[in-house]
Parts: C-alpha cells; structure tokens; sequence
C-alpha cells in the first residue's frame, strides 16, 4: 500500500500563489503517475495535473499556464505549484498515486480557498 500525505494549503488571494505537496510512503517504488484532483462544493472531482515515470505532464485546460506539478523521486513527493490563482480554483485537492501493484491510492484531501 502506499500512505499520502497532502501539506501546504490554505487561504489565499486572488492573483496568488501558493504550492501543495503531498509525501509518498509504504511501498512508493513503482509508482507510475502522481497527480492532482480537486473537487469544489456541488461538482464532481476532476483532474488538475498528472505527471508520469518518465517525467511527461498534462494539465486540465482551466489550470495552464498557472499551475506546475513537479515530482522529488528522492523524497517520493508531489508537488503543485499554483500561481495566479482564481476564485474558481477553491476546492478541496486531493493527491493521487498509481502504483502498479497496488493500484490507486488517495490523500485526505487538503482545502485551497481563494477570496480577498
């Protein structure tokens, strides 16, 4: 099984940044896709950014160009690096890992709130 531990969010203002991780433990070799999912009061959760094995990425078409996700193989973190961030953008963000024994795992959920 693989334990995640999601830090980092937290309120902010429009037009900011701010940069959740989330730490991999447990069996975290094998890991094939890290990624970030959201999910907003009354909408289903979606997928925010992925990032591969190999290091490739895709993003959701609403966070380009604003958000990075970014990976420590050393430290088997995640990491999401919000900026410009937009009053559609709060959420409850939950971290995501395939594993390729295991299968998927999921974080608690951290909430981001972004208002004045």
């Amino acid at each position: 099984q693989v334990q995640l531990v999601e830090s980092g969010g937290g309120l902010v203002q429009p037009g900011g940044s701010l940069r959740l991780s989330c730490a991999a433990s447990g069996s975290s070799a094998s890991i094939l896709v890290m990624g970030w999912y959201r999910q907003a009061p009354g909408k289903q959760r979606e997928g925010v950014a992925h990032i591969f094995s190999g290091g490739s990425t895709n993003y959701a078409d609403s966070v380009k160009g604003r958000f990075a996700i970014s990976r420590d193989n050393a430290e088997n973190t995640v990491y999401l690096q919000m900026n410009s961030v937009k009053p559609e953008d709060t959420a409850v963000y939950y971290c995501n890992v395939q594993h390729a024994i295991f299968g998927a795992s999921w974080g608690q959920g951290i909430q981001v709130t972004v208002s004045p």
